[in-house]
């Protein structure tokens, strides 16, 4: 369950071909001249306006219940789904060996850093995020999250979700650099999605590393989401289906956080333990009370942690 970084295209305008003709007279002349200044300034200002990014839509905050419910699941909920979620399947971090440690420097201390790299249009993405940040919301606090949803032309249209674009995370444990690359509205002039972040050569190389079939078999290199648990585990696609979450709003799944028995709840947080499960390897099992919780327990077991 991954998307290709590959942006669609749409074909190019037709251009329309220019009449020829000869013009005779001054005045004939005089009037070539107005429409061609009529013209070039019509030009200039079709250019100016695709040149803005106008089908990026503005930034949108989420808002405080929202954050509260997506940041702020019981401990009884994580406890009562552990890694348990019938409706649909969910897949934990594939762990690496003998690779480096991927660090950050977050409030003067260097700590294990946590990558993501997605974009706002990728349906995948949308459903990693919820889950994604669920666990990180176990070992810090989130700040600047904002709305976003995946494409309404792709697969799983419209995917409500949130994202990264001004996020921050804050934590004694962990550090986190979210990074998305294009928006989730073609533009109509260039056919593609917009551009809103740029990876830095460090993080494409990173990318290069541990993106591709090597660490996960079958999977096209390059796929997002894309998540490295500082270099130990990874995630390449969404470790669950974005079909669970088809048609409902932001605030239906994040509501539903509360009740173990949905659907809903049982994928995102059965994610968020295994992810918990992984993160609990980088900071050598702090907070404890997050990484002896029988949810995350149940969670090592399944990864053959300890």
């Amino acid at each position: 369950m991954a998307k290709s970084r590959t942006t669609p295209q749409r074909p190019a305008p037709k251009s329309v071909a220019a009449r020829q003709g000869r013009p005779t007279g001054l005045f004939t002349w005089i009037a070539v001249g107005l429409v061609i200044v009529v013209v070039a300034a019509l030009v200039i200002i079709k250019v100016a306006a695709s040149s803005s990014p106008t089908t990026a839509k503005p930034f949108q905050a989420t808002d405080a219940t929202t954050a509260s419910e997506v940041t702020s699941v019981p401990a009884s909920i994580f406890n009562t789904v552990g890694v348990t979620s019938p409706a649909v399947g969910v897949t934990p971090p594939t762990a690496t060996k003998a690779q480096p440690v991927l660090t950050a420097t977050s409030g003067g201390k260097k700590l294990p850093e946590v990558f993501y790299d997605g974009a706002e249009y990728c349906p995948y993405c949308a459903a990693q995020r919820w889950s994604t940040i669920v666990a990180l919301s176990r070992f810090g606090t989130w700040s600047g999250l904002g709305n976003t949803s995946s494409s309404p032309s792709d697969f799983y249209p419209s995917t409500q979700t949130f994202t990264f674009l001004r996020a921050h995370f804050h934590s004694t444990y962990l550090a986190f650099v979210g990074v998305e690359e294009l928006g989730n509205v073609i533009d109509p002039v260039t056919g593609n999605y917009p551009p809103l972040q740029t990876p830095t050569a460090l993080e494409r190389t990173l990318m290069q590393k541990y993106d591709n079939t090597t660490y996960f078999p079958g999977i096209k290199p390059l796929s997002i989401p894309f998540i490295s648990f500082a270099n130990q585990y990874l995630i390449a696609g969404a470790t669950y289906s974005p079909a669970v979450l088809s048609g409902l709003t932001r605030s239906q799944i994040a509501s539903s956080l509360a009740t173990a028995s949905s659907p809903v709840t049982q994928a995102i947080v059965a994610s968020a333990n295994l992810q918990t499960a992984a993160l609990c390897t980088l900071t050598k099992n702090k907070p404890a009370s997050v990484c002896s919780s029988p949810g995350v327990k149940a969670a090592k077991t399944s990864m053959h942690l300890k």
